[in-house]
């Protein structure tokens, strides 16, 4: 197959442009808001407008899906993103590296921090239920697991590392309201500086709005999206730890 080097929306047609798109105005729904809704929409570029969903939210607000076109295209070869390439490891391989060529069992602080409450993904990556199929590091035998749960303060992240002798801190970010995710970790980052602990922590964030980039970005090691499992943290670890020793 030929590889594809300019990539468009579709909908009916390969190629027709077609996108669909919902939002909400901080106003009643009306005839008004109606016609001010396909406005945004086409402000952001779209064409050949259709409103095919509006429904009033009450209290002033109301909500919109409208479908569009653009002609607009975007080219592949342009795109350069860091990701985490790591050889992947299952199980029974990871422990047996660190129990027979690293000699250690590995000890992480998990946890989410400030007014963050979700913990479904760092209990699937921690907890001994795990996620897809595999099981979560408290099942790793050369894993120790430390979980601090929801609205952790970073000051208690950081007293936990350093009560612990911490490997790896483990942090789930999914509010990001106002870049809260990105406030969160670069502060997380400057604590650990300021103590003179950055560099020999690996330093490892997730969420649904988490990757490589943005990781990088706010002074961690790896970022994982959703669909993470269990062992491939775990192989970033394990990696990571044996590329530090050889540096």
């Amino acid at each position: 197959m030929t590889p594809i080097e300019e990539v468009r929306p579709y909908g009916d047609r390969l190629n027709d442009g077609a996108i669909q798109i919902s939002f909400s105005l901080p106003i009643p729904l009306s005839a008004q808001s109606k016609e001010a809704a396909k406005q945004v929409a086409g402000k952001l570029g779209l064409e050949h407008l259709r409103l095919i969903y509006a429904q009033d939210l009450g209290n002033s607000f109301s909500f919109y899906i409208i479908y569009g076109r653009t002609s607009g295209s975007i080219n592949l070869s342009s795109i350069h993103i860091p990701t985490v390439d790591i050889p992947q490891m299952d199980f029974w391989q990871i422990n047996d590296l660190l129990a027979h060529e690293l000699k250690k069992t590995v000890t992480v602080v998990g946890a989410t921090m400030g007014a963050d409450a979700h913990t479904v993904g760092l209990d699937a990556i921690l907890s001994a239920k795990g996620f897809g199929g595999e099981s979560g590091l408290e099942r790793y035998p050369q894993f120790k697991i430390y979980n601090l749960g929801a609205q952790v303060p970073a000051e208690e992240v950081l007293r936990e590392i350093i009560e612990q002798k911490a490997d790896v801190a483990l942090i789930s970010q999914v509010v990001t309201q106002r870049q809260s995710h990105l406030q969160n970790l670069s502060y997380l980052e400057d604590l650990l500086e300021g103590e003179e602990l950055r560099q020999d922590l690996i330093l490892i964030c997730g969420g649904p709005y988490i990757d490589a980039e943005v990781a990088l970005e706010v002074g961690f090691d790896a970022g994982f999206g959703p669909g993470t499992t269990p062992s491939q943290v775990a192989s970033f670890v394990v990696n990571e730890l044996l590329r530090r020793r050889r540096a």
